[in-house]
């Protein structure tokens, strides 16, 4: 049976919109692991990604565990496929969280990107993170929880990848005015900024890129998967209720220049 933390997330419906994970459980990416830690402490649990498999993946290992959770299909660029499945959610009754862990990358450096490059990756982690949190702005309950998943490539040039830091700048600024825009209704956004996190993204990532993998890291190492999820399970629940509007930094203290220089063979992924 699956352990919950008493009176955390019992019975709260969240939904984790880039909840799913493909191929081997670990290291585990930061929407399984952000399903199942919200999963462990109560919460039903609603899966989105654009893959079915992937979003299966996660139910099934919260289901395996006792919790209570389903899957959807959704491609966060598609308005239309959004609004219809926040009209779903909303039919099965309110939400009370919400979690975009969205965030897609082609690698180009500024001299390769195109006009449509630049919109295909704004178009999903920007705008699909909009279009979410306004369609879920609309249903949520009174006293309910939006976090964002954000990397430390909003404030640092780490990955020469001017789309994808571009449009995790942006994140927070629009967590910001989602934030001013559910006050009334006591609806609270945050921002979790991941920094270099073992995931198959950051797998990816060293792979394209060794060069990252050499960066001096804090402690030593990466941040786990887990360690994220801690995180939004802290934002998402009445622990941080007075929690509100901001960007919590996840990066082990990196951003403030605190780091330790490690074997390049032990530090081989890169950042979120």
């Amino acid at each position: 049976m699956i352990e919950t933390t008493p009176g955390n997330l019992d019975g709260r419906k969240i939904v984790v919109i880039g909840g799913g994970q493909l191929g081997r459980p670990e290291p585990a990416s930061n929407g399984r692991a952000i399903s199942l830690t919200l999963a462990r402490r109560g919460a039903h649990l609603m899966v989105a990604d654009r893959s079915e498999a992937a979003a299966r993946f996660s139910v099934d290992a919260i289901r395996s565990e006792g919790g209570i959770a389903d899957m959807v299909k959704l491609d966060i660029a598609d308005s239309d496929a959004v609004r219809r499945c926040f009209n779903e959610f909303d039919a099965e009754g309110p939400i009370d969280g919400l979690v975009l862990n969205v965030g897609i990358s082609d690698r180009r450096r500024l001299e390769d990107i195109t006009p449509q490059s630049w919109d295909a990756i704004l178009n999903v982690n920007l705008r699909g993170h909009m279009l979410c949190a306004q369609a879920g702005l609309e249903t949520m309950k009174p006293g309910s929880a939006i976090v964002f998943i954000s990397s430390l490539c909003a404030h640092l040039p780490l990955a020469r990848n001017p789309a994808y830091e571009a449009s995790k700048a942006g994140i927070g600024a629009l967590c910001r005015a989602v934030a001013m825009s559910g006050h009334e209704r006591s609806i609270r956004a945050n921002c979790v900024v991941a920094g270099f996190v073992d995931t198959p993204m950051g797998l990816a990532a060293s792979a394209a890129r060794p060069e990252r993998a050499r960066r001096p890291l804090p402690f030593g190492r990466m941040a786990s998967a887990w360690e994220i999820a801690e995180a939004v399970a802290f934002l998402i629940s009445d622990q941080s209720s007075y929690v509100n509007a901001t960007e919590l930094l996840v990066d082990g203290g990196l951003a403030a220049g605190i780091t330790l220089p490690v074997q390049a063979e032990e530090n081989d992924h890169a950042p979120h």
